[in-house]
């Protein structure tokens, strides 16, 4: 440059400061954030129809056809057992009590819808634009939307958020799977969620399980809940892999399946196939090979960093739809609203995975925080860990005359001085409700020192967790006796 010459900057205006990809919970939350903190956001959103033609409103997998339908199905089963108890409890109930599977469905599908609303009204009132397009990415800055009349719309940003979460698995290799099935998301928690509430209302259900149940928990646990099942009324069939689905001039389903443990075929008919075989991401149509946004070629899934980063600057992702995360909603709500901060330069805070409490709403509820059984001993040795445990009995069982053997609490502890807690697991009514306020305890740091310092509740099931006092490793009885 010439002495005295004016050297010119220009900055690039976007449309957008940040742009999201996905109306679920964590793109809802991410895009929410980020214009409370000041920033032009815009948050695409747009549901291919399932094979089956289903369509649903803005709020993503849990609002519309996951977690919250789910739990109130299980309230519904929960009701009918609860309505068996009252009789016990001196109600006059005259004739048999039946359920109605339509009033159900309508009343859970007005409370969605609600949400659906509820969830546009909140981006109108928070400034957030809401495009109902199909997004992908054409480079680091530009989003391309499609509507569904084919209209493209472009976009450009300071940043761009993927939030697309995944989509039902049908196993294709299976003949008439996606002909005279339907799916339901997530894996074998979902599916035993499902089994458990549909024999609740009256259903007849059988599980078919080609390994093990709740893949990813503790397997103590897991063996609880199904033995609680199978004497609740749901079948299962153990070790067992379908191979055909065909329909019987009848109209019924007929379900060939080969048993694992003989080899031999077996067969049956149903009204309803439903797969719970897990979830694709949804990545395929965003366009990342054109930008070489790395994938986990194994899951599909985008590899993220801790500040859920890809490998293209400018491009992140988090929930669902991000390698080696949880698949909970919770989660995914948290790192987007932690990912809004830090893009608007209002937070450095990274998302904590650590310890997230989970629960499975079977008819007999788990709930967990921290570590298995098994994955604390293998990190820390057989020798190295400390699990106290008690079987107990839910003071509303008693005069129900209920059976309790399943209903069981588990502290898992490092052996040592300190004697910090590695994980909690609980099966028992209001398993989320317990485990819920125990991560907290977790968090910090909790020892079992704190544990027994605490001061229950009585009379709950919670307070039984404070007074666990029986190791595994002295073989003693479990079960709590008394009040």
């Amino acid at each position: 440059l010439k002495r005295g010459s004016v050297l010119k900057t220009f900055t690039i205006i976007y449309d957008y400061d940040l742009v999201v990809i996905g109306g679920g919970s964590g793109g809802l939350a991410c895009s929410k954030e980020a214009a409370q903190l000041g920033q032009r956001v815009a948050v695409l959103d747009f549901v291919e129809p399932s094979a089956k033609g289903t369509r649903w409103g803005l709020g993503g997998t849990c609002v519309n056809v996951g977690c919250i339908p789910k739990k109130l199905m299980h309230q519904a089963a929960l009701l009918g057992t609860a309505v068996k108890d009252a009789k016990k409890y001196g109600w006059q109930i005259p004739g048999p009590v039946s359920h109605d599977w339509a009033t159900m469905a309508g009343a859970v599908q007005n409370h969605v819808r609600s949400l659906n609303w509820g969830h546009r009204v909140q981006l109108q009132d928070k400034k957030v634009k809401y495009l109902n397009l199909k997004g992908s990415l054409a480079d680091e800055h530009t989003v391309k939307g499609l509507s569904k009349a084919g209209k493209e719309t472009v976009l450009t940003a300071k940043n761009i958020v993927i939030a697309t979460g995944g989509r039902p698995k049908y196993p294709t290799n299976i003949p008439g799977a996606m002909e005279h099935g339907f799916t339901t998301g997530l894996h074998s928690d979902v599916a035993l969620e499902c089994a458990g509430f549909l024999t609740g209302i009256g259903l007849d259900t059988t599980v078919m399980v080609r390994s093990i149940a709740l893949r990813g928990f503790d397997q103590q646990m897991a063996g609880l809940v199904t033995d609680y099942m199978e004497a609740y009324g749901t079948r299962f069939a153990w070790k067992s892999v379908p191979k055909k689905v065909e329909k019987l001039p009848s109209g019924a389903l007929q379900v060939t399946w080969v048993d694992g443990q003989t080899g031999s075929e077996a067969r049956d008919t149903y009204d309803s196939v439903l797969w719970a075989v897990g979830r694709a991401p949804e990545t395929k149509a965003l366009g990342l090979d054109r930008l070489n946004v790395q994938l986990n070629n194994a899951t599909g899934k985008i590899v993220v960093g801790a500040d859920e980063s890809t490998s293209v600057p400018n491009i992140f992702a988090f929930g669902d739809i991000s390698e080696g995360r949880p698949e909970l909603t919770p989660t995914a709500i948290k790192a987007g609203k932690l990912l809004a901060r830090r893009l608007a330069g209002q937070s450095t805070e990274l998302m904590n995975y650590d310890n997230v409490p989970t629960t499975v709403f079977t008819p007999l509820e788990y709930g967990c925080v921290g570590l298995s059984e098994e994955e604390a001993e293998r990190r820390h040795g057989k020798d190295g860990i400390e699990v106290f445990h008690a079987f107990y009995k839910p003071l509303e069982f008693t005069v129900a005359e209920r059976d309790a053997s399943q209903c069981y609490i588990k502290v898992i502890c490092e052996r040592g001085a300190d004697q910090k807690i590695l994980g909690l697991h609980f099966t028992g009514p209001n398993a989320g409700e317990v485990t819920q306020g125990f991560s907290m305890g977790l968090q910090c740091g909790a020892t079992y020192s704190h544990l027994l310092q605490t001061v229950g509740i009585h009379p709950t099931c919670a307070e039984e967790v404070v007074k666990v006092g029986i190791t595994k490793r002295s073989g003693l009885d479990a079960a709590v006796t008394g009040c």
